[in-house]
């Protein structure tokens, strides 16, 4: 039997994180392509732009305020779709920030911030998102991911370590939603063009667009793969690597990322930029 594939008719989708990047340019796919979309971010007049960006669409978007870090307001977006606006055939669990993180200056602050963002904050939608599909027989579930999950990289040890966690956290429970006839899928985008890559101090190969990391998306929430992630050849190349032992694994990084070579932060007390995935 085939998983169940979210088509516009089924219902509502809902992407967190939606105020810009990746979730910002996803919403305005699914939107053309005739899905309505609601929308949930911290910033009330950017998803107001952003609906109004989607009014000559096939689709639609619906704005619902809300910070992911807090669960009743979880379950209020929740609520407000089931109630308002009609069934949830699909959440896209996208909203995260990326704090980088220097063991020469460590910042406790930066550590609890990407934790109830981009874990927790996962949780508060995963819950009631998955009681309703649950209560209907049928849903789609893609949580956003990264190939920083894959393994440890510079400045990576906060959202990393984060990402990690969602990638276990989606194969965990699979299991389970299988048999409710739920679909879970994982995203696991390389490095994408957004205002949070751009704060990166090493090169970023395969770099992609947010457009473009949209279309793949899009493409791959219609398959029928548990996990989407691109541009192909370039995360593959990271999954291998961290099949090397670590001794081999820590060299490549470092060669590739040039980190070794570059200058110590200590003394410095650089200040960490936040910014939304």
């Amino acid at each position: 039997m085939r998983d169940f594939i979210a088509r516009p008719e089924h219902g509502i989708v809902w992407i967190s994180g939606a105020s810009s990047g990746i979730g910002r340019a996803l919403a305005l796919k699914l939107a053309g392509e005739g899905y309505k979309v609601a929308v949930t971010a911290r910033s009330h007049e950017k998803l107001v732009e952003l609906q109004a960006e989607a009014n000559d669409l096939s689709g639609s978007i619906i704005v619902l305020d809300g910070d992911v870090t807090d669960a009743e307001d979880m379950e209020h977006a929740m609520a407000s779709i089931e109630y308002e606006h009609g069934t949830l055939a699909m959440a896209i669990l996208n909203a995260g920030v990326y704090l980088p993180v220097h063991a020469e200056d460590l910042n406790r602050a930066d550590f609890e911030k990407s934790f109830a963002v981009n874990l927790s904050g996962v949780v508060n939608c995963l819950l009631p998102a998955i009681r309703h599909m649950k209560a209907k027989g049928q849903g789609q579930i893609a949580i956003v991911s990264s190939v920083t999950g894959y393994g440890g990289l510079p400045t990576g040890a906060a959202y990393g370590a984060t990402k990690a966690a969602l990638i276990n956290m989606a194969e965990s429970l699979k299991f389970d939603l299988d048999k409710m006839g739920i679909r879970i899928q994982l995203v696991s985008p390389g490095f994408v063009d957004t205002p949070a890559t751009r704060k990166n101090a090493f090169p970023m190969p395969a770099l992609v667009s947010v457009e473009e990391a949209a279309r793949e998306i899009a493409a791959g929430l219609k398959s029928q793969s548990f996990e989407i992630t691109f541009p192909r050849r370039f995360t593959t190349m990271l999954k291998l690597a961290r099949l090397l032992p670590y001794g081999a694994y820590f060299t490549l990084v470092n060669r590739v990322t040039g980190w070794r070579e570059r200058p110590s932060l200590a003394g410095r007390h650089p200040v960490t930029p936040h910014a939304a995935e």
